[in-house]
């Protein structure tokens, strides 16, 4: 298991997004990434996942493609990234980046309103 502190954590999500085409930074749009230690039972349940140690990212939020005319005055979309579950799924420092790399992807996905079984079929 690789260990990092909050901020080194940090670091790599930094990262992952600085490795994306600016042309996806660019329309991403009121969305928040923050990072938890763990998922709690209501986010477990949300994402229809039981053991916490399967669940790295979560996207809460009205993805792109879903929003109106009248989509104003509403709080920021949210991708929570797991630090535990992540972090203990990982045995060396490259593939903890990698996992964090796709779990960012993945996420951001979701806020482009890309559906899970397709981002699976991407290999996300």
């Amino acid at each position: 298991m690789v260990v990092l502190s909050k901020s080194q954590f940090e670091t790599l999500i930094e990262q992952a997004l600085a490795d994306l085409p600016a042309e996806i930074l660019q329309h991403m749009d009121n969305v928040a990434i923050t990072i938890a230690d763990w998922p709690s039972a209501s986010e477990l349940k949300r994402a229809g996942v039981s053991p916490p140690r399967q669940l790295f990212g979560l996207y809460e939020g009205i993805p792109l493609t879903k929003r109106g005319q009248h989509y104003s005055l509403v709080t920021p979309d949210r991708i929570i990234l797991y630090r535990g579950p992540l972090q203990a799924a990982h045995y060396t420092l490259p593939a903890l980046r990698e996992q964090v790399r796709q779990t960012v992807v993945h996420e951001i996905a979701h806020h482009f309103g890309i559906s899970e079984a397709r981002i699976r079929e991407l290999g996300y």
